[in-house]
Formats: structure tokens, sequence, C-alpha cells
């Protein structure tokens, strides 16, 4: 549908025909949102019709809830986008444009950054125009404060998706420019996946500044190296079957009842949020019926020590088997 078969203007509500009425969903919840947006900003989008075959009416191909918003405030007419074309293209147009892609947060914000810059609108001002609230206008314009040049570029090419550059690169921009330009660097020589870099940047959060360098530097050798590692623990896993399982739920068990028996003793028993003595209370009515079932397991423990390591005072936790540091890997 071009510009030049279209045009828009004031109808009467009488002269519409509601033909295909039956064949869309009204839903009160989205009428009475649409009547509020209405009664607050206006009609912001125009109905769509085609004239009919008789007469001065207009056939209504889409805008069903608008006319049902419109008519629960009371209003007589109705903005009207008129289409010079049968009803049947009208309707194969409109189903077409169901698929259009709908914009992306940094689409919006940069849109909204022209209409501030170059056309000197207000945040207010677009608030009400795009009928939105004015914190859904700040929220965007917030997503491009801190981005550079060079990472809106990347998103305009493609380079970077636009949550990539809101949630990785952004606020890495925002705490050391230098890494954020040498990771843009190395992702237009080598991209990665949005779920890689999410992975990349939750250890680059947690790794000290050597590490954070080599991480920089090497970030798909690094997630090659998390990668194998994650295959080995698998093969393992595999290997040892359920009875290495069970065996490492052992030693996990026996790591977090240390680690419980010595935070305990730190806290005030007066003082005990209700949520930690319901939780204390669970694990105790745990403990007590599987100790019961543990009592013939541990007549073949080959140390002779059912309760092994769970109440020695010099027990410290072990090392969680096959746990590589990032730091490590990096």
């Amino acid at each position: 549908m071009h510009a030049l078969d279209s045009h828009c203007l004031e109808v009467d509500l009488h002269r519409l025909e509601l033909r295909y009425a039956s064949a869309r969903l009204l839903e009160p919840r989205a009428v009475e949102r649409l009547a509020r947006s209405i009664q607050s900003s206006g009609q912001l989008m125009p109905c769509i019709g085609v004239a009919a075959a008789e007469g001065e009416r207009l056939v209504l191909i889409d805008g069903y809830r608008r006319i049902a918003a419109l008519r629960r405030l009371g209003r007589d007419t109705a903005y009207v986008e008129r289409w010079t074309c049968d009803l049947a293209q009208a309707l194969i147009t409109v189903l077409c444009r169901t698929q259009a892609r709908a914009f992306a947060a940094v689409e919006e914000a940069l849109l909204l950054r022209e209409l501030i810059d170059g056309w000197g609108l207000t945040q207010n001002e677009l608030a009400r125009r795009c009928g939105r609230d004015v914190s859904w206008v700040c929220r965007r314009l917030q997503l491009l404060s801190g981005l550079p040049d060079s990472v809106l570029c990347a998103v305009r090419e493609g380079a970077l998706s636009s949550w990539v550059a809101t949630r990785v690169v952004g606020p890495l921009a925002r705490a050391n420019a230098e890494h954020a330009e040498r990771l843009l660097e190395r992702l237009r020589a080598a991209p990665l996946s949005s779920r890689e870099l999410n992975c990349w940047f939750e250890h680059y959060q947690r790794a000290n500044q050597v590490t954070r360098e080599r991480l920089i530097t090497h970030p798909r050798l690094f997630l090659e190296a998390l990668h194998a590692n994650d295959e080995r623990r698998a093969l393992e896993r595999l290997r040892a079957g359920p009875e290495g399982e069970c065996a490492a739920d052992v030693r996990s068990i026996e790591v977090l009842m240390v680690r419980l028996r010595k935070r305990l003793p730190t806290l005030c028993e007066q003082s005990m949020p209700e949520a930690l003595l319901i939780a204390l209370a669970h694990l105790r009515a745990t403990l007590e019926a599987f100790l019961n079932e543990l009592k013939r397991y541990g007549e073949h423990d080959p140390r002779g020590d059912p309760h092994r390591g769970a109440h020695a005072p010099g027990a410290r936790p072990h090392t969680a088997r096959d746990q590589s540091a990032a730091q490590a890997l990096a």
C-alpha cells in the first residue's frame, strides 16, 4: 500500500460499516486501556477503511477496538485512513502488516533523541503525542547514556545486537571505556552470540584485573576453554554414572553442613528471622527422616565412621571437583 493510495479524514461513526466485526477480538480490558489513552492523548493511530460499493459508507478494515473505545467515550467521529483499493487487497495488506518487525528499544531511543534534538520537542510533549508515560521516554533515552558513538554505529550496522549494546557493552563502557572499545574490535573480527557474551560478561565481572585483561584480549579463546571444561565434566559424570553423582552429592552436603555449623553460632538466637527458623525446622525434619534410611548404608562404610567429617572440629570444606575458576581458564 503506497502513501498515494490513501488519505486520512474525519468520519462520522454512523458512516462506518463494521462488516468484519465478527472476525475481530474486542477484549474489554484492551478497549478500556485504549479508551483511557484516547481520552488523555487523543486518537493517535487512524482506523483503516475502504469505500463500500454503494453509497458513502466506509467498510472498516482495521481499528475495531478504537471504534469501541471511541463509543465508550461518547465520541461521534473517528480518524480513518481511506484506502482506494478493493476489500480483498485491503484485508491482505492488514494481514501482512502484522508481520512487520517491531522497533527495538535502541531504535525507539534514537528516534526520540532525533525528535528532541532535531525538532525541539520536549519529553512531556513526546510522551503525550506517543501515548506513553514520561518515564517511558526517560527510560528509552537512558539507554543511550554512556554508549559511545562506535557502539551505536555497530548496532546500526548489525555488528552488535541491541541487547548486547545495552546489557554488556554499555555497562562496560561506563566502567572502562578502553576495555569496551577493545571488546568491540574483537567482536567485529570474530562475532559472538548474545548468550556467549552474557556468559563472558558474568565471568568478567567476577574476575580480577589480570584476568580481565586476558578476557578482553581473547574473549573467544576463554569461551572455547570454558566449553571444553564443561564437556570434560559432562564426560566424567557420564563415566561415573549415578554412583559417582551420589558420591558428589554427599561431598556437597558435607561442605554445606560444615559451613552452616560455622555460621550458626555467630547468629543471635533471639533475633533470628522467622524465615531462617522455618528453614532450620524443615532441615531438621528432613535430616531425621534421612538418617533412618542412611543407617543401612553406613554399615558398609570402609572407614567405619557413618558420620565421617560431618562434625569433625577441624573439618574443612572439600574443594568441589572439576570446578575450574575463571582465572585458571583465562
